[in-house]
């Protein structure tokens, strides 16, 4: 891979951007927004709770915030197709809006587990309740307040973290939230930027319901969990030298940069800065000679979307990759866990699973025929593996890289992936 690729703006950043812009006290501009699948779910669903959202050119939307208290009960559901993100974010703030609504998705959404976040809001009093499976469609009856809670997360996760902080935007009180292991903190940098105030210390964060959010013009960073299959393919590929301009290194999702460095990945990282409160900077990524690693339990949640395209580069690195301690992808978009283990023996690459992870022996990468399973990461991992694999790699139910990449074909095969659709 050679040349530079101008990555889309962050998911998760668009996302809250969104979801916070709309319950803001006026118009706000969300500058390079992720405008995929995922994220349009989360526009659809703003609009059908009454909150005006025009895109300006290709990358931009306004919003008219409606205020904490101004959301709208939708006259249908809301239907969040794939996006894990859009309905779990957003079932926090409708469970204190007082909004009666059901929120579901696609069959692979309605799989996805949601009892992690359920519990914790009937906790605070919410009217809100999910199949007998423990997944959506979750109904919302609309109850007029929530209590604060002081709760201690089981697993590390952002996604629950922060829809329990936007539930504790509605509760009388402080809602205090404790997290094993700390988690990306989009959501807090988020709200600074509207101007509601966190107490944060150390594994603790707590915000105080009633605040106002005013106004905030947002700037989304380069995503860096787009830009890790681009670091791979630079990694792996001989001759690369790839520059990814302006890419959002927020410390709490850097996980996939120092594995990938502790595995040989010649990463440089350059220019330094910070747009709209998150951390910016570019990165230069050349061939490297990988060496397979025990990936340390402490990186995986700053790096748990990642591990389709870190497993990859464990493909074609020396010897034996292992990763335990990372169960939580067995509940991603896909089972990542069993896709991953199933695509690797199809290019004949060894590979073990555990409940909790899987181990890879580096070796030489063939050719074959995978299934993706309609998962995003999955998809591109694969692709990028036919950079230096042996022979052709024809990936099946690969639609799903619009939910977060719509351009990531045309981008790939401008510096030298050769792909055929």
């Amino acid at each position: 891979m050679v040349g530079s690729v101008a990555l889309p703006g962050d998911k998760s950043i668009s996302h809250r951007a969104v979801i916070l812009g709309s319950i803001a006290d006026g118009v706000c501009l969300v500058r390079n927004c992720l405008v995929s699948d995922d994220v349009s779910a989360t526009i659809q669903a703003c609009r059908n709770l009454g909150v005006r959202i025009e895109q300006v050119g290709a990358d931009s939307v306004e919003i008219n915030g409606v205020g904490v208290d101004g959301l709208s009960s939708p006259a249908k559901p809301l239907d969040f197709g794939n996006s894990g993100t859009s309905i779990r974010l957003l079932c926090g703030v409708l469970s204190g809006a007082g909004i009666r609504t059901i929120l579901t998705g696609d069959s692979s959404l309605r799989q996805r587990p949601m009892e992690r976040i359920v519990g914790p809001l009937q906790s605070m009093g919410a009217g809100i309740s999910m199949s007998e499976q423990g997944t959506a469609p979750l109904t919302i009856l609309g109850e007029p307040s929530l209590q604060p809670i002081e709760y201690v997360l089981p697993v590390a996760s952002a996604q629950v973290k922060s829809a329990l902080l936007l539930a504790g935007l509605y509760a009388d009180g402080i809602t205090r939230l404790v997290e094993p292991t700390p988690t990306r903190d989009h959501t807090e940098r988020m709200f600074r930027a509207f101007g509601v105030s966190l107490e944060i210390a150390s594994k603790t964060v707590a915000i105080k319901g009633r605040q106002r959010l005013r106004p905030a013009n947002i700037t989304v960073p380069a995503d860096l969990s787009s830009a890790a299959f681009f670091i791979v393919g630079a990694t792996i590929g001989s001759g690369s030298k790839l520059f990814l301009p302006s890419i959002g290194v927020n410390p709490t999702r850097t996980g996939v940069i120092d594995i990938l460095r502790a595995m040989g990945a010649r990463i440089i990282m350059s220019n330094a800065r910070e747009i709209g409160g998150e951390p910016v900077a570019d990165l230069t990524v050349s061939s490297s000679d990988l060496q397979g690693i025990e990936i340390p339990q402490k990186l995986i949640p700053s790096a748990i979307d990642e591990f389709p395209a870190i497993l990859i580069a464990a493909a074609f690195a020396r010897g034996r990759t292992v990763l335990r301690g990372a169960h939580e992808l067995r509940h991603k978009e896909s089972d990542r866990i069993a896709a991953m283990e199933e695509g690797l023996t199809r290019l004949g690459v060894r590979a073990e699973t555990f409940d909790d992870g899987i181990a890879v022996e580096g070796g030489t990468v063939g050719g074959g025929e995978i299934n993706a399973y309609a998962d995003h990461r999955i998809a591109m991992a694969f692709a990028v593996a036919a950079l230096c694999s042996r022979g052709s790699i024809v990936v099946r139910n690969a639609s799903a890289i619009a939910t977060s990449y719509p351009d990531f074909l045309a981008a790939a095969m401008r510096v030298g992936l050769r792909i055929e659709q």
